[in-house]
């Protein structure tokens, strides 16, 4: 994805966004999300789920050394590699399903969520909390910046039609046939029920999440939810709330 159609963003101090068409099947516009945050010591922090095109790649390095490279989950793989060569120092981390699938392209992580042991730290815990939901189908890992009251997510949440992303494309965020996917909605919520493929880790890392005090969520797909994040959470999954 070229620079050109990226849209790179502030949302908080410290806090950038870069957001790019993506479409699911190459019919269905997501779009996709990468998230960088810079934490107390200098360092950076990078949820890498798009390209890391000239523009990306500047705007990291003017924010600072990148020291994390993040994989969401199991199935945002496709650019983690792209991440670890422009920045071979930094320390790369993923659930282990995505590190297995990686690893046979020749990728080495320095931590698998899922198969290291539970409580281990890896480097960033002082600014940036995370919860790895293991009873989740894509095995997601969700992430609390407290400083700026910020979620950053993956696949958990959902926020379709994604504006943002396609607002520098000539192709329309809008998803065929269907409107919209946010978590409000019922399709929604079924969705959060039917991707747990255990309700009890589900329940036990749900509650963990919504007791996380965020007003803004920044999922990998659609926009960017401002204000009132963790009642959007909270209604998303209420199933397990209840």
């Amino acid at each position: 994805m070229s620079s050109a159609s990226t849209v790179i963003r502030e949302l908080a101090k410290d806090v950038w966004t870069f957001s790019c068409p993506f479409p699911v099947f190459n019919f269905i516009p997501v779009g996709g999300r990468s998230t960088a945050i810079k934490m107390t010591n200098g360092d950076v922090w990078v949820l890498a789920s798009t390209p890391l095109n000239d523009a990306t790649k500047s705007k990291l390095d003017e924010m600072g050394p990148v020291k994390y490279i993040v994989g969401a989950d199991a199935v945002h793989t496709l650019y983690v590699g792209e991440f670890k060569k422009a920045y071979p120092g930094a320390k790369l981390i993923a659930p282990e399903e995505a590190a297995k699938k990686k690893h046979n392209e020749g990728l080495m992580f320095d931590g698998a969520w899922g198969t290291d042991p539970a409580g281990t730290q890896y480097g960033f815990k002082s600014d940036i909390k995370h919860c790895y939901f293991s009873g989740f189908q894509n095995k997601d890992v969700a992430f609390f910046h407290p400083a700026s009251k910020t979620l950053v997510e993956a696949d958990l949440l959902f926020n379709l039609p994604c504006n943002e992303q396609y607002s520098k494309s000539s192709s329309s965020g809008k998803i065929p046939f269907f409107g919209t996917l946010n978590p409000y909605t019922w399709t929604h919520r079924k969705l959060a029920w039917t991707m747990g493929t255990d309700k009890e880790a589900m329940k036990r890392d749900v509650k963990t999440v919504a007791g996380w005090d965020f007003e803004r969520v920044i999922p990998c797909h659609g926009d960017v939810i401002e204000k009132d994040g963790n009642k959007a959470w909270r209604e998303a999954y209420k199933w397990y709330l209840d």
